[in-house]
């Protein structure tokens, strides 16, 4: 989902991918300060000073940088490495009274929230979520009850302000239990909304949420805007089952062909990749239409059809089993891909994300297989 919200929620898509490495933010040139925050990051604008020692102020604009940041990470690019230093951050002129803004260090999440905040005095305390948005960060535990509450405390937050209350996104709560911050470090949760852009009617509301405001939606562009890091994040194993598919379509009654490998891998091909579009592109963007709850269901059916409608394009060129053999590929194709994108929606809990896994691996494997056995088996029935 691109939750750019829930007090900066940014889903990057595969954005659940492991990160390279804990505590190294790569937000610019420079030397950390002792807190690891760079003062040389185009986002930091000078200092305020607190009974704690200077916090780093950051200013509201989105400059080219950052516009061109995003649309890497779109694509897959240093995905992994664009965070920003956890600990404590000033917006505006924040005083001891100011709320204080919690969210993770995505880069991405942490801009949305600086930018949609624009106007407002208040402290930003970015947790460690090793690079990862809100919502996935929540799943893993590094956007958790634990964090919170060593982030509260070495940044010495109960000495810049006088008030106990720390505002998180809504979409970080499977990740925290209020009661056990409240016990670990004296400040007490507020769930902020949904979506950032409306931190500034919450906090005017006198932190009361309209139902609005905690619904959790996901139209189109939402869902389309995180296709390319799901295409790209395939490429690879893609290509190395491309190689596979070519072997397998020269095996033959003359043991190999070339000419079958070409002729018939270069269908094979069009399979996978028809059904890696149909899971990245086709099921997100027809999402609520598709029948089904599952993911994977959603995904195995926009490969089938698309499956069809090719196989009826080429009815008189291929035999039964090959035809047989690549609807079951884009099926098996799609359906797993789409379910990698059920990691990055906010319809679905990690719990439920491994149930569906449980059960649709296997299936996806044995339409895999049996697509396999088919393909091999057309050959010798020419």
């Amino acid at each position: 989902m691109t939750k750019e919200e829930g007090v900066g929620e940014e889903k990057g898509g595969g954005c659940c991918a492991p990160p390279s490495g804990k505590g190294s933010p790569c937000c610019g040139g420079g030397s950390p300060s002792k807190s690891g925050i760079r003062y040389e990051d185009s986002f930091v604008d000078g200092e305020v000073g607190t009974p704690a020692g200077p916090v780093p102020r950051v200013h509201s604009r989105i400059g080219i940088d950052d516009v061109l940041g995003r649309w890497r990470v779109r694509w897959g690019i240093g995905r992994d490495r664009y965070r920003v230093a956890p600990g404590l951050y000033a917006l505006g002129a924040p005083g001891a009274d100011a709320p204080v803004l919690v969210t993770a260090n995505y880069k991405v999440t942490f801009d949305v929230v600086r930018h949609e905040a624009a106007g407002l005095d208040a402290w930003i305390l970015v947790l460690d979520t090793q690079g990862i948005n809100v919502w996935c960060a929540a799943g893993e535990g590094t956007f958790g009850t634990g964090e919170v509450i060593r982030r509260v405390a070495e940044t010495r937050l109960p000495e810049v302000v006088n008030h106990r209350r720390l505002v998180l996104p809504q979409l970080g709560a499977p990740g925290v239990a209020a009661h056990e911050v409240r016990k670990g470090c004296g400040f007490s949760v507020v769930y902020g909304p949904v979506r950032a852009r409306d931190i500034r009617a919450f906090l005017d509301a006198g932190m009361q949420a309209s139902p609005a405001m905690r619904r959790v939606v996901f139209p189109m562009w939402e869902r389309l805007v995180l296709t390319p890091v799901e295409i790209t994040g395939v490429l690879r194993p893609a290509g190395w089952a491309a190689a596979v598919l070519f072997l397998l379509a020269g095996v033959g009654p003359g043991v190999f062909s070339l000419g079958a490998a070409w002729d018939r891998g270069i269908a094979a091909v069009a399979a996978l990749a028809a059904g890696i579009l149909a899971g990245a592109v086709v099921t997100p963007a027809l999402l609520p239409w598709l029948p089904g709850r599952s993911f994977s269901v959603k995904g195995g059916l926009a490969g089938g059809l698309l499956a069809a409608c090719a196989v009826m394009w080429y009815r008189g060129t291929l035999e039964a089993p090959a035809a047989l053999a690549l609807l079951l590929a884009m099926t098996a194709v799609s359906s797993f891909i789409a379910m990698n994108f059920t990691g990055a929606t906010p319809f679905t809990s990690p719990s439920g994300v491994e149930k569906e896994m449980r059960r649709a691996l296997p299936v996806q494997a044995g339409l895999t297989v049996a697509a396999g056995l088919l393909w091999v088996g057309g050959a010798f029935l020419r």
